[in-house]
């Protein structure tokens, strides 16, 4: 099974791009959200953590191996946890990811079906049938941070996890945990461990 696989970004298309790799070119498909982060990186050479799959009819004896790409492990994670829900699947949800993981894990945890409602092919009850499947399974993908963020930040994201664990430890509840880790990430500060990420927390709360 490929897992991972780096290449020259050669084309980028609405939902596939092009790898060369030596002599081979490989077509690799790609949601929506993923396209945008690599709008800029065409002629560059990019890394992309895949799930490969089969893709057909078996009864017809028509299989066709495909790749789906993603920038991270824990974006690859999310999109297995996603198709996994009833109904769902790989195609389905390569059309609906068109927001970042953060947002979509962020609207199944708040049980916001009419967000999730907004995502191409996710009408009202599969919404339903996402929240109820997955919101205790997703709070780790809520509190992801983007490339930029992180860069901009200066911060682990096993950091920004401790760090939510603690808050929730110490008695807030998982939105309040998450408003203010967003609060203290945008403050494009140095957070080198948990504490000083905390630290930071508690004074802008108390401003």
């Amino acid at each position: 099974m490929i897992t991972k696989i780096t290449g020259q970004l050669v084309t980028l298309k609405d939902d596939v791009l092009t790898l060369r790799i030596g002599a081979f070119e490989h077509e690799v498909l790609i949601p929506e959200f993923t396209r945008r982060q690599l709008q800029q990186e065409l002629s560059q050479d990019i890394s992309l953590h895949t799930i490969e799959y089969l893709e057909g009819n078996p009864m017809q004896g028509r299989m066709t191996p495909r790749l789906i790409g993603f920038l991270t492990e824990v974006e690859r994670e999310f999109f297995e946890l996603f198709c996994s829900v009833d109904g769902v699947g790989v195609r389905k949800a390569l059309r609906a990811m068109v927001r970042p993981v953060k947002d979509v894990a962020t609207a199944i945890e708040d049980q916001d079906p009419k967000a999730l409602s907004a995502l191409p092919g996710i009408g009202p009850a599969m919404a339903e049938r996402i929240i109820a499947k997955l919101r205790r399974k997703v709070p780790k993908f809520a509190l992801m941070v983007a490339r930029e963020e992180a860069a901009e930040a200066d911060v682990q994201p096993d950091v920004v996890s401790e760090a939510y664990e603690v808050l929730r430890t110490l008695g807030h509840a998982e939105s309040d945990a998450r408003r203010l880790l967003d609060a203290a990430l945008a403050a494009k500060q140095k957070y080198r461990d948990v504490q000083s990420l905390l630290q930071a927390i508690y004074q802008q709360s108390q401003r």
